[in-house]
């Protein structure tokens, strides 16, 4: 099981620790270093500069959010950075739900999320391949766009420049048993959310039977610390607002997922409490358990025992989640 650092997105404004994180991580002999994105900072200029700064690492959106470009854009930056760090991208994608994609992106959430999304990768395969020009008779992804109000003059097209590997790596976030399932069928990767390693059941039969050389890389939040209870406020603190605040309580994709690995009372309550503005009591109602089932955090003999979960299942990279460098070393020894 190969480690990678994981470093989110923004929040009010760029880390001044992150680069430096990322040279730690790399010295320390991780093997990837990932961004993300929400609605703010987006996930490829920071990768471009950490590339910069590193030579072996390699690079991973984890996730660059679907909506926010066309799947040829996607593609365009996907092998702009793919020649400008030498082969290093990983490219991690997700569709995000109804609030962030037509609250924040301005466009519908499609009525075939599953459609969507194939169509959205065939797109991209066709385009990092370059052997053809890219046409697809999409629903969601047309290309060319044929639409009713298109002028009729576009034609197909492939990228004039070359892409460095036709076989980039493509991984999806995923949290549902059919997505899940349609993940293994057509990408080379699976993003979980709230990995839980005695569980991996609930994301459906298609993670008992991955294809040779599929990656699967769960992010975890880790911390080294004596006191477990508070170690797992950061956790808590991430679940409540993903939990409550990132969906609308009819569709949470989130919410769901908590309520399918046995919490759903909580969950709900969790939204409620959110939606009412009551967040630090939303934070409260996270349950311990559930924090620390998709998380490590502990003393370090603690974090040992329970590594050894990790690396039994089909986990193939653990993304960690933590701006403490004196954790990365003990998780990078106790992986060694």
């Amino acid at each position: 099981m190969r480690l990678g650092l994981a470093l989110g997105y923004w929040g009010r404004g760029p880390s001044p620790g992150h680069v430096p994180l990322a040279r730690e991580a790399e010295r320390l002999g991780y093997d990837s270093v990932w961004t993300a994105e929400s609605w703010g900072s987006d996930a490829f200029t920071p990768l471009a500069w950490i590339a910069a700064h590193t030579s072996r690492i390699r690079l991973g959106t984890a996730v660059a959010q679907m909506a926010a470009r066309p799947p040829t854009t996607t593609a365009m930056h996907a092998l702009t950075l793919d020649h400008l760090c030498g082969g290093r991208l990983l490219l991690g994608l997700g569709l995000s739900g109804p609030q962030v994609v037509e609250g924040w992106y301005g466009r519908p959430f499609p009525a075939s999320p599953l459609t969507a999304t194939r169509e959205y990768v065939a797109v991209l395969r066709q385009a990092l391949r370059r052997d053809a020009p890219v046409e697809l008779p999409g629903r969601f992804h047309a290309h060319p766009y044929r639409g009713p109000d298109a002028t009729g003059l576009g034609r197909p097209l492939k990228p004039i420049t070359h892409p460095l590997r036709a076989d980039l790596p493509i991984l999806l976030g995923a949290e549902g048993p059919k997505n899940v399932a349609q993940t293994v069928r057509i990408a080379d990767g699976w993003l979980p959310l709230y990995w839980a390693p005695t569980r991996p059941e609930v994301y459906g039969p298609a993670v008992a039977a991955l294809p040779e050389g599929f990656l699967v890389a769960p992010m975890a939040q880790a911390r080294v610390c004596s006191d477990v209870a508070e170690g797992l406020l950061p956790v808590k603190a991430m679940l409540g607002f993903y939990i409550g605040g990132m969906g609308h309580a009819s569709r949470n994709f989130h919410a769901d997922l908590m309520a399918r690995m046995g919490y759903e009372e909580e969950a709900r309550r969790i939204q409620r409490l959110f939606a009412e503005g009551r967040r630090e009591e939303a934070v409260r109602a996270v349950p311990d358990a559930f924090a620390d089932e998709i998380s490590l955090v502990g003393p370090r003999e603690r974090i040992a025992e329970r590594l050894e979960s990790w690396r039994k299942g089909p986990v193939t990279d653990l993304l960690v989640l933590s701006p403490d460098r004196e954790t990365l070393r003990v998780l990078a020894e106790l992986n060694s």
